[in-house]
């Protein structure tokens, strides 16, 4: 069960981990990241524990404004071993 839901505009983007984050009660930052968000994703996870929150989010806010639907994880390409 997430601790605690948490709106993207209560988070705050941290430049250095390239993430959003929120703090932690045990003194460390939730983090998500916005390819995480163009994902789909609504998990950010503590590094240093094992709470999580929601995020509450628009993910058309985070999509790609041309083509208007979410990435998709990249597909493993086959490798020919000789």
């Amino acid at each position: 069960m997430s601790y605690d839901d948490v709106e993207i505009e209560d988070m705050e983007w941290n430049e250095e981990l390239q993430a959003y984050t929120y703090p932690c009660p045990c003194g460390d930052l939730f983090q998500i990241t916005r390819d995480d968000l163009k994902l789909g994703e609504e998990i950010a996870r503590c590094p240093s524990c094992s709470l999580y929150i929601t995020v509450i989010y628009n993910i058309e806010d985070f999509l790609d404004k041309k083509s208007n639907k979410p990435l998709e994880p990249s597909k493993q390409q086959p490798i020919t071993v000789a």
